[in-house]
């Protein structure tokens, strides 16, 4: 996001502000969880999803994307409107929460293809109901792209959460808070060596702000923090012993993730060049919208997972 030097201070005075308090909320999130995971279930939580008698893991941070997919998908909206697109919220909210949900509910233990014939049938779901909502209005021109854009929020804002609860449930959320962290370290590294000795911009035409020394600096914190988090997780056996990363994997997951990040990043700022609009909402100042924070968290998800997943 490209941000004038006249805003840059009132920019970044909001972000120290309610950094911290989005943060506080992200680790408040992940610390019940975790207790959770470790806590006595009711009879009436599906065994399918848990079956050794505790809450299931992720819950709380499902319920949390459950209450984001409205926010983000009513900005998704905007930028599909101002770019001729027409979708409803409703729709674009009901593809979304089915790929979180298809990820969330998939029995566990699932082999390759019940999992993606539970893909396969969510997907089905959302392009059906697409349609259907579009033909009400009984004008088939722009069905191809209503159907398009609500399969848009089932993979992008739907699967690609979904496959954070996946990450969750094979590690501990602490595991998941050092994903996060190393790929928001990315975006604080970028923004400040940009600012500091950014001369020779990345891709003008979609991103003005971006440059390749933020780059560089961006990937090179987000190595150092993948570094001390795994020395945190050897020290403190956050995961339960399941991940063994040495240092220089560690080193590499974080340029990785920081490299993934600005892609998620620039992925949102196509979306948004195509509608002609700058930011995706403006309901977190300093930040933009819910897209503009969860962006470069999105990519992320999988590359994280099959990284643990491999190693």
């Amino acid at each position: 996001m490209a941000i004038s030097s006249a805003t840059v201070p009132a920019v970044l005075k909001y972000r120290l502000m309610f950094g911290p308090l989005m943060i506080l909320g992200l680790i408040g999130v992940l610390w019940l969880d975790e207790w959770l995971d470790h806590a006595a279930a009711p009879r009436w939580v599906p065994e399918f999803i848990r079956a050794d008698g505790t809450w299931p893991p992720g819950l709380p941070i499902f319920l949390v994307g459950l209450a984001l997919a409205p926010l983000a998908c009513w900005e998704l909206k905007a930028i599909f409107r101002a770019a001729g697109i027409s979708a409803t919220k409703g729709t674009l909210t009901f593809g979304a929460i089915a790929g979180m949900s298809a990820c969330y509910l998939m029995p566990r233990g699932s082999d390759a293809p019940t999992g993606a014939a539970i893909i396969s049938a969510a997907a089905a779901l959302v392009l059906a109901v697409s349609l259907v909502v579009h033909s009400r209005r009984r004008i088939p021109q722009g069905a191809t792209a209503a159907a398009g854009a609500g399969l848009i929020a089932f993979v992008y804002l739907g699967l690609l959460f979904g496959v954070l609860l996946l990450l969750r449930r094979e590690h501990s959320a602490w595991v998941l808070l050092g994903v996060l962290v190393i790929t928001k370290s990315c975006d604080i590294g970028a923004y400040f060596t940009g600012k500091a000795v950014g001369r020779r911009k990345l891709i003008p035409w979609l991103s003005p702000g971006k440059t390749w020394e933020g780059l560089v600096g961006g990937v090179a914190l987000a190595a150092g923090v993948g570094v001390l988090a795994v020395w945190l997780e050897r020290q403190t056996g956050a995961d339960g012993g399941q991940m063994a990363l040495s240092p220089v994997e560690g080193a590499v997951l974080g340029a990785l993730l920081a490299i993934t990040g600005q892609a998620g990043d620039l992925t949102a700022s196509l979306l948004k060049r195509d509608a002609g609009i700058k930011d995706s909402g403006t309901i977190l100042p300093g930040f933009g919208g819910v897209l503009d924070v969860i962006d470069s968290i999105l990519l992320v998800a999988p590359v994280a997972y099959w990284y643990l997943r491999v190693w």
